[in-house]
């Protein structure tokens, strides 16, 4: 277990310190001059909805530990980074603050440019209740096209179970269902998202008696690499080797990639995704 620096009072330290970066003008605050930068403590406390006497009292190392509440109005107040909501947390309580899951819409400009600079890598991002946010064109070409299904209709449980199509282009579809499930407990769990969970699995469970099943099971797997045997309507049976990889700075992401696991099924997949998508290299 982290614990916090033994430096005399390295949380009110780190208050103050991020205390001064702020610009009271850019806050809505008086242009005036001020003898320190940065905000006053009293500005701080209000804009943190808690009493001016206590937070001096944080910033002097005085009065006890905070609350969880307390640490996340002031990283609220203090306009943290989520990695600095962290490093809060670990200086008070010598450990990070309880995971809660936030459900996010979108990827950074950045992260879809990774994607869209894998021309012939199947490529897509999920949360930890495994809904599909981002994708690239050979995603689109080769898997599913994400971008024509309701935002709703874009979680990969709901295509695996409740779409046909889907189903039956799978050559082991209990094996990879079994494994969907397994991981998605270990990912929402892991994320915090109770609350998410229930509501999804309590629809997929009366959508589908074979998820009902698997979620019984209480399996549980990690985001390991693997194999995924697919029968595509044009390239026949494609063998396909998947790997995850964590967003940095968000935990709740996976970006999955698809590579063929041999060189014929690669040419074939090259041509295919090219032909469709005007790129040859």
């Amino acid at each position: 277990m982290l614990m916090p620096a033994d430096d005399g009072n390295a949380l009110g330290d780190f208050l103050r310190d991020r205390r001064t970066r702020l610009d009271p003008v850019s806050l809505g605050l008086k242009a005036e001059r001020r003898r320190t930068p940065g905000l006053r403590r009293e500005e701080v406390a209000q804009r943190s909805n808690i009493s001016p006497t206590w937070y001096t009292w944080l910033e002097q190392g005085r009065g006890g530990a905070p609350s969880a509440d307390v640490l996340d109005r002031l990283a609220t107040g203090l306009m943290l980074t989520e990695a600095e909501r962290e490093h809060l947390f670990i200086l008070a309580f010598g450990h990070p603050p309880e995971t809660l899951y936030r459900a996010h819409h979108g990827i950074t400009p950045r992260l879809q440019r990774v994607l869209d600079a894998l021309p012939f890598t199947p490529a897509t991002v999920r949360t930890a209740t495994w809904d599909v946010i981002a994708w690239n064109r050979a995603a689109t070409v080769l898997l599913t096209d994400y971008a024509k299904l309701p935002p709703e209709q874009r979680n990969i449980l709901r295509l695996i179970f409740c779409e046909a199509r889907v189903r039956s282009a799978q050559e082991d579809w209990l094996g990879l269902a079994r494994y969907v499930v397994a991981s998605f407990r270990a990912d929402a769990v892991r994320a915090g998202a109770s609350r998410e969970i229930s509501r999804l699995v309590a629809e997929l469970s009366a959508e589908s008696p074979e998820f009902a099943q698997l979620w019984r099971e209480h399996g549980v797997a990690g985001q390991g690499d693997g194999v995924k045997r697919l029968h595509h309507p044009e390239l026949g049976l494609l063998e396909l080797e998947f790997s995850n990889f964590a967003v940095e700075g968000r935990p709740d992401l996976v970006m999955t990639t698809y590579q063929p696991a041999g060189g014929e099924e690669a040419a074939r997949m090259k041509a295919f995704i090219s032909d469709r998508t005007g790129q040859d290299d």
